[in-house]
């Protein structure tokens, strides 16, 4: 069952973004939905797992941190559940807000990465490396960038 709202969520800071960026939550959650198992709930169940995920997608830190969750497993596990397609394409364990990003870029046709193959990339780190669980709620690392570079081609 999908909780109604994750506790630690910061609704309040949310809001403005949620305003704001609309679209890029209807693009996320169809990204979601395009994934679901629609065996795990009902549809308002997976709808909301998808609209929180979307919603939470918007902070500016960790997006298991964003959700309030314990750890980057625990939003594995929970973005296994509703969307196992989706878990599946993120083979190489990716940060799941950069992986989501990611692909949505990737569905527009707009590769902003600085290398051919991540293997190779410079910033291997900031895509694949640890959650720090204790790092600040600043800027994620190129989410925003993500972002960015697909509302340029929209």
């Amino acid at each position: 069952m999908v909780p109604a709202a994750f506790p630690h969520l910061d609704w309040a800071a949310l809001a403005v973004r949620m305003r704001a960026r609309s679209d890029e939550i209807d693009s996320l959650m169809a990204l979601l939905i395009a994934h679901a198992d629609f065996s795990a709930g009902s549809k308002a169940e997976i709808y909301h797992a998808a609209w929180l995920v979307s919603c939470a997608s918007l902070g500016d830190g960790h997006l298991w941190q964003d959700m309030g969750l314990p750890s980057r497993d625990a939003l594995s596990a929970f973005i296994r559940q509703w969307f196992p397609s989706l878990s599946a394409l993120n083979a190489n364990h990716m940060k799941w807000k950069k992986f989501l990003y990611r692909q949505l870029c990737l569905q527009e046709g707009v590769l902003i990465c600085r290398s051919p193959s991540c293997a190779d990339c410079a910033d291997h780190g900031e895509c694949f490396g640890s959650e720090d669980p204790y790092r600040p709620r600043g800027k994620a690392a190129g989410a925003s960038d993500w972002a960015s570079a697909a509302a340029r081609v929209a």
